[in-house]
This record gives structure tokens, sequence and C-alpha cells, in this order.
């Protein structure tokens, strides 16, 4: 069926150019339509750049404190079973103030989606070194280069795949083929909710021209070329699948 806009469960998002919110929150959007749980589908964003979504998308969004996305989102699973419930955020609120939380409902198998936007900078509250930041990356708050020795590179990603969890994923939002690939993921996360498997993960990895300072192809490049050296693309666990 070919959707019009304002009908439609997604619209255009007004993010900085080049930004891969709008991109993600888009597939998330396409998804639900296509899989017919647009109308009873919560959200739960974070308070930075992912919030915005709430004037974008036409399902119910809450927007929780920052880094508490998850367990807002299993309490809204709790008392709403039926429900499709998804957390969203970025990886500040993922792997840094968010950490327990994520590793916390990954270890309980919480049935719910988790969609993290991996930028590797920590995106409204100014462009700050994120658990994710690369070595020698500069930010506002590593000027000469994230320096390793001090500070490691992770991702809760690659904890969470260790767990008996339903779905763990990374792709990225960079290119026609990293489009149709991340939309995949966003699917099958979905599916193993609505089949109750539990917990599921999908990271995607995103440009921020803005704090990486950098016009949006060379972003793009930098996503492609650079971060997936350190976190690489694929699916880890699919419960009842083939990895």
């Amino acid at each position: 069926m070919k959707l019009k806009a304002p009908e439609s469960v997604f619209s255009s998002a007004s993010f900085c150019p080049g930004c891969g919110h709008g991109l993600a929150g888009r597939l998330i959007g396409e998804v639900a339509e296509e899989l017919g749980i647009e109308h009873k589908l919560v959200t739960v964003v974070d308070v930075a750049c992912c919030s915005f979504h709430i004037d974008y998308w036409k399902f119910d969004t809450i927007m929780a404190a920052h880094g508490r996305d998850i367990p807002t989102a299993v309490g809204v699973k709790h008392v709403r079973p039926d429900s499709a419930v998804m957390a969203y955020m970025g990886d500040g609120a993922a792997y840094a103030i968010g950490m327990a939380e994520t590793i916390h409902a990954a270890l309980r198998n919480d049935n719910i989606c988790v969609f993290v936007i991996n930028n590797s900078v920590f995106g409204m509250t100014g462009g700050q070194m994120a658990p994710t930041s690369l070595p020698g990356e500069r930010t506002a708050t590593s000027p000469k280069g994230k320096d390793p020795a001090r500070y490691g590179t992770m991702s809760g990603l690659e904890l969470v795949k260790q767990m008996d969890v339903a779905y763990v994923a990374r792709g990225e939002l960079i290119g026609s083929s990293g489009m149709v690939r991340a939309k995949t993921l966003i699917r099958k996360a979905f599916t193993h909710q609505l089949n109750g498997d539990g917990f599921s993960l999908v990271e995607l990895l995103s440009p921020c021209p803005t704090n990486l300072n950098l016009p949006p192809v060379k972003a793009k490049a930098f996503v492609h070329d650079e971060m997936t050296k350190y976190f690489p693309l694929g699916e880890f666990v699919d419960k009842g699948g083939n990895v």
C-alpha cells in the first residue's frame, strides 16, 4: 500500500543535514506498518535527539529520562503485554548513563526491542566523547583526540550478545544496501518480540555531521570506513535462526 502524508505513521524529520536519525525513524515506521503493529506499538525515546521522533511518529511515544528508556519500556511491556514495545536511544544513553539498564534488561531477557543509534559521540549535548568514540577521535571533550591508553572503545552490544537473549545485530544507515539491511534487522527484532522470544537489540551505525565536524558525505564515509573497523556489522544472536 502506498502511503501519503500525513496519514502515514512516519513523516520527514527535521534533523541536522546528513543525520541518520531520520532514516532510522522512517525504517521503523515502515516496518511497523508492514507488520500491522502501528496501532499497538508503544515507543520510548530518550531526551536527546531521539526525542524529535515524538513529533514525527504517529504511534504512541513516551519520552524517558536520559538513559532510562529501557526500564521505562520494560514497565510498559509489563503493564501492556499485548503491545509491541521498543526503546530508541543513542549510544550515550545505551552504553554510558544507561549501561546498567541495558545489561540487566538483557540478563532478564525482557521481551522488548531496543534500537541504538551509534554515532560515536554524545549528540544533542554538544558532541562530547562517548564510550563508542574511536581512538584518536576529536570530540568536544577530547579536542586532541581520544587517548586509547586511557579510554577504551566499547559497545554494550558486545556484552549483550554473550547473554541468553533473542536477537542481537548491527547495521549501518549508509547507502541503499545498508538501509535495506538495516530494515531487515529492525523487522527481525520486532518479529522476535511478537513471537515472545525475549530481548532484541539492534545497533545502527549513523553519521552525525554536526558533532563529527564533517560535511555529510565525509561523515558517511567515516561511519562506513572507520566505525565498522571497531563495530563490525552482522547478526550475532538469532534465537531459532542460523546465527
